[in-house]
């Protein structure tokens, strides 16, 4: 196409500016406020942000059935609709969120797969999860048996190589001053060792020479009259949290010092006169327990967890390791990716683990790979937690992760009451207590300085969030009902975040199986009256259609919905398409996403879906896919006719050049390596760049009504609002209004009669405007 093209022939009848013998038109164009009003989209202030099937329906073009007029749709553009700046900013987010969870996906930095192969692999074996206690020297026997004796092999895996934690020596003489230690720590912390050496060594201490003894029924010590089976031992019971601590301890512990207090009396003193001692290891419910006022004649201690890395030196190289075995074994760690794997799950089991591997010379990648593998982490939490607390709390972290505790603790709340019997009052919900027993994989990073700055809900491993939400939706099938309907509240919440975040959660879900969730869900929120139920669709459809082997479908299905009639429903449908076009699947695509814009803009008469085909060829530009989005328009505009197709695509790439970029309000990194001026439309920045194509472009929207006179608009907000913000802008513009002016037609005529007007404005003179001017007269 020639770039002179524009009017080379016979003046078309749109050509209507400043024709001879007409007056000239009197009132300036001021910029076009677009955008403006309230975000209609978000809750109101004064409702709960529960589920809502749907929102009042707003009072905009698109939503009767039947066409759209070009009247109505081109005022919506121009004016916007009351909610546009809310939908940028969220179409902004929601997209850098989805960005930054398909690169955690992608990237794949541990070598681990999460999804359906490895969740529902019925061979898997999980050593490395979160079970509590160590390894058992056999299963109870039948009958009456109450202890078990741990033989000589067992104690030696336990004491041989023993990292001492904080705080033992003391720790140990609690234990040979009251005889019974209660002691607390997570699953897989080294409890069980601690307790073995401590008993080891009190035993020795009081010059018994018994042996360890663990007991199988740990409440048989509350029996009336219970004494030590076996003289000069060490007893160690093991009680899991759960109800079963619960049922069977409390009265022990809360006795008050008339029940409890007795009742640990006569267990010490059965303990004393036998030579013997007693550790109760346990969780989060054990600790609560065991400070209650019955409990004041038993020592206490709550274990801090040794440093796994300590514990793998010791089992590798034993207590001498030279300065250079422990380098060369740090270099090992690191190579292999065990020291990420120890940061991820910092316990003692798992450093025991792979010192093993090590010590045996073994494939140490293999085992990180199968420690790190977020499925196996998942699969082995929830065949242990399946209370709705724990489940609530986890997918709460799942969806919200890198929220704030408050906010996750709230959502998880509200999931929580959909998964229980109705209460009639509000549960004592502690959630924060129990994170480092029920939830090791999360974290609580401290917040940074200044502002509303609160603790971040972070899990360890940065896959284990979308393991955990893909394992829920698929296995967890009665609670599938109200995972759903607890999601769809999230969308109207009033943090914009919190929002985008639930779409992209409800993404992972899709993933798992499109067609269930085209049908279940992502329809009915993409033709919804609701913004945020068709912002959070579009964002969904980008991360499920982000893997190869669902892209293909979820193509299929925008180009269904872009073809779709004139309904208001159908429409709705097309937006969402457009919108979800100019997020992840574009920048990934572009050329497929123009292809998925043209379709829900051919639309006949039918201007409905101009606003979202803008709004998505907007995002497509910010996305870095700015020759795509252009080659379109230039392809689109062809004609150079006044057909609807023509007006439309020149109306939406004047939209776009009047849209300023907007820094995405998440810390994602841009690597597209374009340089944005927040504030600044992009396409003046790229104006050099992508100098021929704009050339084209403005030459055929300065044309001919009705898109001249917001390309008159957008040229003069370039000229005075966004060229002092750009070094080098005003220049550019001038080159490119130079190579306009140099056309056939009346152009140069057309450009040099309105850069006057603004150049001498009463009301608001144009510097720019006056120095473009100036640049033109010396061009002629």
């Amino acid at each position: 196409m020639s770039e002179d093209s524009v009017s080379a022939g016979p003046r078309s009848p749109g050509d209507t500016a400043d024709r001879p013998g007409e007056p000239p038109r009197t009132k300036d164009r001021e910029p076009a406020k677009r955008g403006s009003g309230t975000e209609t989209g978000a809750a109101e202030p004064d409702k709960d942000d529960t589920a809502r099937d749907t929102e009042p329906p707003r009072a905009d073009a698109e939503e009767h059935d039947g066409p759209v007029s070009e009247k109505d749709a081109l005022r919506s553009l121009v004016e916007g609709s009351g909610h546009g700046d809310a939908e940028r900013s969220e179409a902004l987010r929601a997209g850098a969120i989805a960005d930054e969870i398909a690169r955690r996906l992608s990237a794949d930095a541990s070598g681990t797969r999460i999804g359906t192969l490895a969740l529902f692999n019925a061979d898997v074996s999980f050593g490395g999860g979160f079970h509590t206690g160590g390894a058992r020297t056999g299963a109870p026997p039948p009958g009456r048996v109450s202890v078990l004796a741990m033989d000589a092999t067992d104690i030696a895996d336990h004491t041989e190589l023993f990292v001492a934690p904080e705080n033992y020596s003391e720790t140990l003489d609690a234990l040979r001053e009251h005889r019974v230690l209660v002691l607390t720590a997570a699953p897989g912390s080294g409890r069980e060792a601690v307790a073995v050496n401590l008993l080891e060594e009190a035993l020795a201490m009081d010059g018994g020479g018994g042996s360890c003894h663990r007991l199988l029924r740990p409440a048989a010590v509350l029996d009336p009259g219970w004494e030590p089976p076996v003289k000069n031992s060490g007893y160690l019971a093991e009680l899991d949290d759960g109800q079963g601590v619960e049922d069977a301890f409390a009265s022990a512990f809360r006795g008050g010092h008339t029940h409890g207090t007795a009742r640990w009396a006569a267990i010490i003193a059965a303990l004393r006169a036998s030579g013997c001692f007693l550790i109760l290891t346990g969780g989060h419910d054990l600790d609560v327990l065991s400070a209650a006022p019955g409990s004041d004649q038993v020592a206490r201690h709550p274990l801090v967890p040794v440093d796994p890395v300590a514990v793998v030196e010791r089992r590798v190289l034993g207590h001498g390791g030279t300065p250079d075995a422990q380098a060369d074994l740090h270099r090992l760690l690191e190579h292999t990716g065990a020291m990420a794997a120890l940061r991820e799950q910092p316990t003692a089991r798992n450093a025991a683990r792979l010192a093993s591997v090590i010590r045996a010379d073994g494939d140490v990648a293999a085992e990180v790979a199968h420690l790190r593998d977020p499925s196996e982490q998942v699969r082995a939490w929830f065949n242990r937690h399946r209370a709705p607390d724990p489940v609530a709390f986890a997918l709460a972290a799942a969806v919200l992760e890198e929220c704030g505790y408050l906010t996750v603790a709230d959502a998880a709340v509200k999931l929580r009451t959909a998964l229980v019997a109705p209460e009639v009052a509000p549960p004592d919900l502690r959630f924060g207590d129990r994170l480092g027993h029920e939830q090791q994989w999360i974290r609580l990073d401290a917040p940074g300085e200044g502002g509303f700055a609160a603790p971040r809900v972070r899990f360890r491993n940065a896959l284990l969030g979308q393991a955990i939400l893909t394992y829920a939706w698929n296995l967890l099938d009665g609670r599938r009902e109200a995972v759903l309907g607890w999601l769809r509240g999230l969308l109207n919440h009033r943090d914009l975040e919190v929002r985008a975040r639930a779409a992209v959660a409800a993404g992972v879900l899709a993933r798992t199986d499109p067609q269930y969730a085209v049908h279940r869900f992502l329809t009915t929120w993409a033709g919804s009256t609701s913004w945020p139920l068709r912002q959070a669709a579009a964002t969904a459809l980008g991360v499920a259609g982000s893997r190869p082997q669902t892209a293909e479908a979820v193509w299929e299905l925008l180009h269904q919905w872009a073809r779709g009639d004139a309904s208001a429903h159908q429409r709705r449908l097309a937006g969402t398409a457009a919108n979800a076009v100019g997020g992840l699947l574009g920048r990934a695509a572009p050329d497929r996403a123009v292809a998925v814009l043209r379709s829900a803009l051919d639309r006949e008469d039918d201007w409905g879906t101009l606003p979202s085909v803008a709004w998505g060829g907007v995002h497509l530009i910010h996305q870095g896919q700015t020759e795509a989005v252009l080659d379109a328009y230039l392809d689109w505009s062809a004609p150079q006719d006044l057909s609807p197709m023509v007006v439309k695509s020149l109306s939406a790439f004047v939209f776009a050049v009047s849209q300023p970029y907007e820094k995405p309000v998440v810390g994602t990194a841009d690597d597209r390596g374009h340089a944005r001026v927040p504030g600044v439309p992009v396409l003046l920045g790229e104006l050099p760049r992508h100098h021929d194509r704009l050339v084209e472009l403005w030459a055929r929207a300065l044309a001919r009504r009705p898109v001249q006179d917001s390309a008159l608009e957008a040229l003069r907000a370039w000229i005075d609002d966004y060229a002092g913000k750009s070094p080098g802008s005003l220049d550019a513009i001038g080159a490119l209004l130079r190579s306009v002016a140099h056309r056939p037609g009346r152009h140069g005529e057309r450009l040099t009669w309105w850069l006057e007007k603004w150049a001498h404005d009463r009301d608001r003179p144009s510097a720019g405007a006056a120095r473009l001017l100036r640049t033109l007269d010396r061009a002629r």
